[in-house]
């Protein structure tokens, strides 16, 4: 008894690579993805990606035997997509610095079933720069109402006045009291006792009353 071994099906498997940096000088950048695919399928589909969590869609081609289409998806973006043979091209242009960052190609086996994608590829990072010999325009910070100078001024003028007017207070404030202590008229009000009579009612700090002062 003979038993025939019919071939293993090829694993129904998609693979992207992907340069890992693309350097963009003019505003405009070509993303080649690469692709190999032993599936089934007829209808695929390769989308662009934006992030390191592939968030944002830029744009797609989907493609079978009879026809292509291309689709621009987000409106931050100028973006289009072509497919020939085992590699999907996405064109970008008027880029700007804030679009940097790392880009992934998907690529999805749409039909007939089953429904495979490729496993996340490295992605590649754009990074935008600027025209040679273009200038950036400068961030202008918000300005104040008062400049900081005027505002170090007034303090400063109004600190001063205000030591001034202290100092002027001070002055006439001890001068005033100064006056009043040589202009007050003052008694010695304390009861004097004769000599010799220390004993008869007076208080023991009474001082001495000195009559040769009445003598003629």
């Amino acid at each position: 008894m003979f038993f025939s071994l019919s071939p293993l099906p090829s694993e129904n498997k998609i693979l992207v690579s992907q340069r890992p940096l693309l350097i963009v000088a003019n505003k405009t950048a070509t993303l080649v993805c690469n692709y190999t695919y032993n599936g089934t399928g007829t209808e695929l589909r390769a989308s662009l990606h934006k992030g390191t969590d592939s968030a944002v869609e830029i744009c797609f081609v989907s493609w079978n035997t009879t026809k292509k289409t291309s689709s621009n998806l987000n409106k931050d973006f100028n973006c289009q997509g072509f497919h020939d043979k085992h590699k999907v091209t996405f064109n970008l242009w008027n880029m700007n610095a804030n679009q940097t960052d790392i880009y992934f190609c998907k690529i999805e086996a749409m039909y007939p079933p089953p429904y495979v994608s490729n496993e996340k590829s490295n992605g590649t990072v754009i990074h935008v720069k600027g025209k040679l010999g273009e200038t950036p325009i400068p961030t202008q910070e918000p300005h104040s109402a008062i400049p900081l100078w005027i505002m170090v001024a007034v303090t400063g003028v109004l600190a001063f006045y205000s030591m001034l007017i202290t100092a002027v207070f001070i002055h006439y404030w001890q001068k005033s009291k100064k006056n009043m202590y040589h202009h007050s008229d003052y008694m010695n009000m304390t009861p004097r006792h004769p000599p010799y009579q220390k004993n008869k009612g007076y208080p023991s700090y009474a001082p001495t009353r000195d009559y040769t002062a009445y003598r003629s």
